[in-house]
């Protein structure tokens, strides 16, 4: 079964690496199918920028995103060192690594995580992102499913790099910068959409998603649109309050 389930990720990731993909959305089902495959509670994708520095550019959920955000503000936690030493990263349990990352600890205790294990984004010998999964139980991953999440981050990998021409050897700084002005955009959809409609930043991000695909659009090119004010989304009464749960934001002590 899982087997099965495998190969119809794949097949799914790979028929979406056609002309003009939609990175940001490509990613972001990455994760979502990474939670399904692995068993964890959530997934994020964190990649490098033209000065080497770790950027959150997909997650499966909103407070995993925070989460994120909060490790890189505060430059501890496993992904961080994942990037920093180019090799995976697993914690079974954060209770026991308080000494290390006092802080990332203490905030992903209080978001619900008790367990993460992160995995480097390698383009041979360079390290470009990392994929980390959390856990709400303590405990660690399987040798086989260590693989399958490493082979899902090399997916990753080759989303990233996939449609860009190799010219003067700048084939991967340009891919990058062009999926971290996508998301900063739609951050800022999120934003005008959350403050529109009074829905939290998960809802808001669910109507995006929803929208762009019922559009046939990307979610930069919808995102922009959204702030600009040329288009406007409405969310359905099936999405307004259901798509996503109430996500507590972390905060820096």
């Amino acid at each position: 079964m899982v087997e099965i389930r495998l190969s119809d990720v794949f097949v799914e990731l790979a028929d979406t690496l056609v002309d003009d993909f939609d990175v940001i959305e490509f990613l972001h089902v990455l994760a979502d199918r990474c939670v399904q495959l692995l068993g964890v509670s959530a997934a994020g994708l964190l990649v490098t920028d033209q000065q080497d520095s770790l950027r959150v550019i997909a997650a499966s959920s909103e407070r995993t995103r925070l989460l994120e955000l909060f490790q890189l503000q505060t430059a501890q936690g496993p992904c961080v060192d994942c990037f920093r030493t180019g090799g995976p990263v697993s914690v079974i349990d954060l209770r026991t690594a308080g000494h290390r990352w006092p802080r990332f600890t203490a905030a992903a205790a209080e978001v619900g995580f008790a367990a993460v294990h992160a995995l480097p984004m390698r383009l041979r010998s360079k390290v470009i992102g990392v994929l980390s999964l959390f856990d709400a139980h303590p405990g660690g991953l399987d040798e086989g499913k260590v693989r399958i999440g490493q082979a899902l981050a090399d997916v990753a990998t080759i989303g990233l790099l996939q449609q860009r021409a190799i010219q003067h050897g700048d084939i991967l700084t340009e891919q990058l910068r062009a999926a971290l002005h996508s998301r900063v955009l739609i951050e800022q959809a999120k934003g005008v959409l959350a403050e529109r409609h009074q829905m939290d930043v998960g809802e808001a991000f669910a109507l995006l998603r929803n929208g762009a695909r019922s559009r046939n659009r990307r979610l930069s090119e919808l995102a922009q649109a959204i702030i600009n004010g040329s288009e406007r989304l409405e969310p359905e009464p099936a999405i307004t309050r259901s798509a996503c749960s109430t996500l507590r934001e972390v905060r820096s002590p």
